[in-house]
Formats: C-alpha cells, structure tokens, sequence
C-alpha cells in the first residue's frame, strides 16, 4: 500500500505525476491555501505533507498527524514550520535550496528599474491615453549607474544581485554576519559595512536576509529614519524583516524616495497605506514565478517527500 500524503495544495502537473508512482496523495485545494484547522483535518491519517510557505505548520498541526513522517516544505524558507517539535517528534523536514537565486535576483533588479524610473506608473498613465507627446519633465526618474547599492544579506541571492550590479558599474556595499572572503569581495566588487552606515549613505538598498528572531523588524523605525530622503528600498525576502507601518508612513512623507515590495509583514494582508502610495510599487510574492523555477521546486519537494517516505535520507534535510 502507498503511503498517504497531504498536498496543501495543487503543485504543476509534472511533480503531481512523479508522486502518483511513488504514493496516494489528497491535494487539499487548487483556489487558495487551507486554513490551520483544514490542514488539521486533513492530515490526521496522512504519513507525509506538502507543504507551501503561505501553510502555518504549527505543534497543534504536527501532533495531530499521529503517522507524520515528513514534511516537505515547497519553498527555500522554512519559517512556517515548528522545526524544534518536528525534531522533538522525530519527524523531518526538506526545504528547496538553490533552485531560486538568480529568478530572485532577476527579479530584485526588476524592482529597483521599475521603482527608479517609475515603469508601472508610465504604463498607466499611456493607456489611459494620457499621452500628449514628449516633455521634459515627464516621469522624470533616477539614475541606477554608477549609484551606490547596499546589499543586506549576502547569500545566493545577494551575491547574484550584486553580479548583475556590475554591469551597471555600481559601488556595491553589504551588511552581512558572516563577512565574505577577500576572494569573493575582489569578485563581487563588494565591501562590508556597519547596517547603519550602509543604510545612510547607499542609494539603493535591497533586502535579502533570512527571516530569523534576529532579523525581524531589523529594518525598524529608528533604521528607516536613517535612509537617505533620495534613496530606494527594495524587499524580496520576507516582509517581517522591515516594519511596514513605518515604512508606509516614511514613504508617505517623502522620507525615502521609492520602495518596491515582493513580501508583506502579514501576507496576504498589507498596509493599508502601502496601496495609496505613487512611490510604494508592489508585486504579488512573485520573486520565484518563473515556470521553470516553480517546476524546479515542487520537482524537489517531491523527491524529498519521497525520499523521506522511503526510509531515505532526503536530498533537502533541513532536520
């Protein structure tokens, strides 16, 4: 008999045909994600998850699966998940390492172009057939070459947005606990800095730090205060990691000249001021929707699942 397995919900058709060789499988939905108490539910009899990073597996989910073996975690990040009780209950958990670094990146610089030279509001104000002809102050915007990038967090994807920057022949600065080697800051062009001195004196600042209880609200009110009024914020990582309400009202009075945001503080919800802001440019937690990369992850998680299942040391152990 095929073990049992909870797919919070619908994955690409390509890994939903890997698992149908491997295991029996429930999907829970393919219009939204399921609530805590529907995971519960659904997950009482199930040996395996799926899971995606919008699930919140909690103690209350993980002990109510009695058979629980495996979690696999449909994301890079993991935060969703009690990894501490999942271990406590012997059970392990995968991630998707690797697979979302240069889309992420790709998508990094997308933003800042769009924030600096005001795309989204130039494509608006065309088809509403405003367009009168060329002026010379007409969404007049910011330079992006030869600027001054300060990079937070320095992993995969700080590293692959700091490899597009050269091209623009930027001074690239970064804020990270673990400083690069001298080889890979000839490489990057990149030199450390204090986050206070990098957040005050870069004129464009991306975000692409874990998540962790160090990192949360890292980019608090006091921080934001110290951002240059001419500069750009950009968060592709996870929205907690700067403080929304003081970044909505920092934005509002012109404090910083632009932000672009993939992540949100409490997805799906964001602040309301946020969503009135002409300077504010917001994208749907959209850095890895590529097809090519979300096959790549839901491909991962599935061997995991299946690994895991099988007794196997999964490819992805994060426990």
């Amino acid at each position: 008999m095929k073990p049992k397995v909870l797919i919070t919900r619908k994955i690409l058709p390509e890994a939903l045909d890997y698992l149908k060789e491997h295991i029996d499988y429930e999907i829970g939905s393919s219009e939204r994600a399921l609530t805590k108490e529907e995971i519960i539910e659904k997950i009482k009899d199930k040996e395996g998850l799926l899971s995606l990073l919008v699930d919140t597996i909690d103690k209350k989910v993980i002990d109510s699966a009695p058979s629980l073996r495996i979690i696999a975690n449909c994301a890079v990040g993991y935060n969703n998940i009690d990894i501490n009780h999942a271990q406590k209950k012997k059970i392990h958990v995968t991630n998707t390492p690797g697979v979302l670094t240069e889309t992420t990146a790709d998508l990094t610089w997308a933003l800042i172009l769009a924030v600096a030279r005001k795309i989204p509001q130039s494509d608006k104000f065309t088809k509403e057939k405003k367009y009168r002809g060329w002026e010379l102050e007409l969404f007049l915007g910011k330079e992006v070459t030869g600027k001054r990038l300060g990079i937070i967090g320095m992993g995969r994807i700080g590293k692959a947005v700091a490899s597009r920057a050269q091209a623009f022949r930027m001074e690239i600065v970064y804020f990270d606990p673990f400083r690069l080697s001298p080889a890979e800051e000839k490489k990057y062009n990149a030199s450390p800095l204090p986050l206070d001195e990098l957040l005050s004196s870069s004129e464009i600042i991306t975000i692409h730090a874990a998540l962790t209880p160090q990192t949360f609200h890292l980019i608090s009110k006091e921080k934001i205060e110290l951002i240059n009024k001419d500069a750009i914020l950009i968060n592709a990582a996870r929205g907690p990691i700067v403080d929304e309400k003081a970044l909505a009202e920092a934005l509002e009075r012109r404090q910083i000249w632009g932000a672009g945001l993939d992540v949100y503080e409490r997805e799906p919800d964001i602040e309301e001021k946020l969503l009135t802001l002409d300077n504010a440019i917001l994208l749907p937690h959209i850095g890895s929707a590529t097809y090519e990369t979300r096959l790549k992850m839901a491909m991962i998680a599935a061997r995991n699942l299946v690994q895991g299942l099988k007794g196997e040391r999964p490819d992805n152990l994060v426990v």
